[in-house]
């Protein structure tokens, strides 16, 4: 029988706390025995989460410690997946999708909007510590280009104005609409329904009649 030995990864300065450490045990216990490493992006972004939204050493080596598995397997996986941030990030995490469809609707003036308003470059963090900014690839809300990702919430239909307003509600602590920013819902088309506007022999109202 083949038998590994491995190093422990240097975790001192990073634990779960008690939620997270519950939510580990619930989250590993889903695995059979012996294949509890395939919580391994689980845990990495509860890590991430308590981490102030990015991976330290200690963290990405606390998670395979808790694992068992050799601290080269998490960093692996950590450096791997864009979801994973290996550097600080600011409290406010915006990820602007750059692929074809946001590009051709205007990706670029959204990215310099970001740039401009909070001084700094992609991947810095603002001196406040409360905004850093990306390019990611297609974040899946095509019809509503450009959008961008802050942290887990959507902003579509983005002009470089409104990023700028956006940046300004999130730093006054305000709360800000997630989603279309021109009131779309859901994927419509702008403007409003073009096709099956009467159901059942009822016209359908276009958004504003009857107001």
């Amino acid at each position: 029988m083949k038998t590994t030995s491995f190093p422990k990864g240097n975790s001192e300065d990073f634990a779960f706390d008690t939620e997270n450490l519950k939510r580990a045990e619930t989250i590993t216990a889903r695995y059979p025995e012996g294949r509890q490493s395939s919580a391994m992006i689980a845990l990495l972004d509860l890590a991430q989460r308590q981490n102030g939204g990015w991976l330290s050493v200690p963290a990405i080596e606390y998670v395979a410690n808790y694992l068992e598995v050799a601290p080269i397997r998490a960093h692996e996986v950590a450096s791997f997946y864009s979801m994973f941030n290996t550097q600080p990030v600011g409290k406010h995490f915006i990820q602007v999708c750059r692929t074809t469809p946001c590009w051709l609707r205007g990706s670029d003036g959204i990215t310099e909007a970001c740039k401009k308003k909070l001084g700094v470059g992609l991947r810095e963090v603002s001196e406040d510590g409360l905004f850093s900014v990306i390019e990611v690839e297609c974040l899946g809300a095509c019809a509503n280009a450009p959008m961008v990702q802050i942290n887990d919430h959507y902003y579509e239909d983005l002009t470089p104005e409104r990023m700028t307003e956006i940046i300004d509600e999130l730093r006054a602590g305000e709360d800000v609409p997630v989603g279309s920013q021109t009131g779309r819902l859901s994927s419509a088309p702008e403007g409003g329904p073009q096709t099956l506007l009467e159901v059942a022999g009822s016209e359908v109202a276009s958004p504003g009649e009857g107001d």
